[in-house]
């Protein structure tokens, strides 16, 4: 039994125009690269995390295919909203689309054998940037959202979700072996530059914290690495190779 980690699917079965190869050679037949090396590495007794960015879908029953394809991968999946999961409701609406094998974190934790798992979106850090090591793309509509909003509400939100983010790692099992977060957003600069979330990480003892959200990585970054006794992921899936989840435990 492992844990494995990926971010960013940005999936559209169900929504097919939004084709992710406008963003980059590396997009053509992703989600063929996913499938394959998901069930290659991946056993039914593993669990996966799913860090947000799930479907490009705006409506529940738009994302059904994409949750179809999820479903039928071998693993049990947990997952956190991301900026673009905009079918993301109530939790009673987002239920029938559901699969078995699927479970959402939202202002809660689960567990899964002795390992607690909680997380939330989070937001751009007015703190953080990351323009040194992205390489965009001139016709991507992907960039630093702080870039592109007013900073007091990119504040507002991000205060917001650190209220959520607290609210689920109160509820981390206080007997469980080991402490995994996903956030969407990162939590911690890229030289571990640090932050008020990754303060809450350490204040609740996280072991483990995956994150996504970043694209067009520049060769070579180091984004994930130990700090302060929690080992940060970069688990957007153009950031691992050949589109593979990652395994953390």
């Amino acid at each position: 039994m492992a844990v494995w980690a990926i971010a960013d699917l940005h999936l559209s079965f169900g929504v097919p125009n939004k084709a992710m190869a406008i963003f980059g050679p590396q997009w053509e037949g992703y989600t063929e690269k996913i499938e394959e090396a998901w069930t290659q590495k991946i056993s039914p007794e593993d669990l996966v995390l799913i860090a947000g960015d799930i479907s490009w879908a705006k409506l529940p029953e738009e994302a059904r295919p994409d949750f179809e394809w999820i479903g039928k991968l071998p693993g049990t999946k947990y997952l956190i909203k991301g900026n673009h999961d905009y079918w993301w409701g109530s939790l009673a609406k987002i239920k029938p689309i559901l699969p078995p094998s699927c479970h959402l974190i939202q202002n809660n934790s689960l567990m899964w054998k002795d390992i607690a798992v909680g997380g939330t979106r989070l937001w751009d850090c007015p703190e953080l940037s990351f323009n040194e090591v992205i390489n965009y793309q001139p016709h991507s509509s992907v960039k630093n959202s702080v870039e592109n909003e007013d900073r007091e509400e990119s504040l507002r939100l991000y205060q917001r979700e650190l209220g959520r983010l607290e609210a689920s790692l109160k509820t981390l099992n206080p007997n469980a072996k080991t402490r995994v977060v996903m956030t969407h957003y990162p939590p911690i600069g890229v030289n571990f530059e640090e932050t008020e979330a990754s303060r809450l990480l350490e204040k609740y003892r996280v072991d483990i914290c995956v994150f996504g959200h970043l694209h067009n990585v520049k060769p070579n970054t180091a984004l994930f690495g130990t700090h302060h006794g929690i080992r940060y992921y970069l688990t957007s899936c153009d950031s691992l190779e050949g589109f593979s989840p990652i395994r953390i435990i």
